[in-house]
């Protein structure tokens, strides 16, 4: 099922699914909220293959570390701006004044040690730019296979992959970024295919048929 194709026989019966007014069926999470809704439709689980915009993913699920992903979201236009639209070379640059400020700063998420971890993982996508780069780096641990699942508890929060993945970027020089924060990231981009069998964008990313 490709992204946009609208809801089959029995998608409805998923109580995991909701269908919205448009006929297209979304899970719980993504079908009431208009931020979530917006980002579910039209971003989450889509390729990142560019080097700023994986280093803001990356950041961003740091972030997310055991808060809600509609607080991060919420606050993502803030942090593009505290943090140069994720311009590895301009947040690699921050010093300590910088993380004092943005300490101050009530508009993101005011954690230090995530700050911090900010600006160590520009530093390391820079210094990655000698060797293969982050996108190959990231995206040489795409899996073979990937999930379907139909109901929310068949969803996967951490796999061998991610843990290799997070393993590796550790090696790198990188911060927060654990087995599941490393999965949740294979997720947003692609890597994985975890959207609901069922749901309208199930199949979206291309990747997967």
């Amino acid at each position: 099922m490709t992204g946009g194709t609208r809801t089959g026989a029995g998608a409805t019966e998923n109580p995991d699914l909701v269908v919205g007014e448009d006929g297209l069926a979304r899970p719980l999470w993504a079908a009431g909220d208009p931020l979530l809704r917006e980002y579910y439709d039209h971003e989450w689980g889509m390729p990142v293959r560019d080097e700023a915009g994986l280093y803001e993913r990356i950041v961003l699920e740091g972030f997310q570390s055991g808060l809600s992903w509609r607080t991060v979201l919420a606050k993502r236009p803030a942090f593009r701006e505290v943090f140069h639209d994720f311009d590895p070379d301009a947040v690699a640059a921050m010093g300590e004044a910088d993380v004092q400020r943005l300490m101050g700063d009530a508009r993101i998420i005011r954690n230090e040690r995530k700050i911090r971890a900010a600006v160590t993982n520009a530093r390391a996508t820079v210094a990655l730019r000698e060797q293969e780069g982050l996108v190959d780096l990231v995206w040489s641990f795409r899996p073979d296979e990937t999930p379907e699942p139909v109901r929310f508890a068949e969803v996967p929060t951490v796999s061998e992959r991610s843990t290799a993945l997070s393993k590796e970027l550790k090696r790198r020089g990188f911060a927060f970024v654990g087995p599941t924060t490393m999965y949740a990231l294979m997720e947003a981009i692609g890597m994985v295919d975890t959207h609901l069998v069922g749901s309208h964008r199930r199949g979206s990313s291309g990747l997967w048929t």
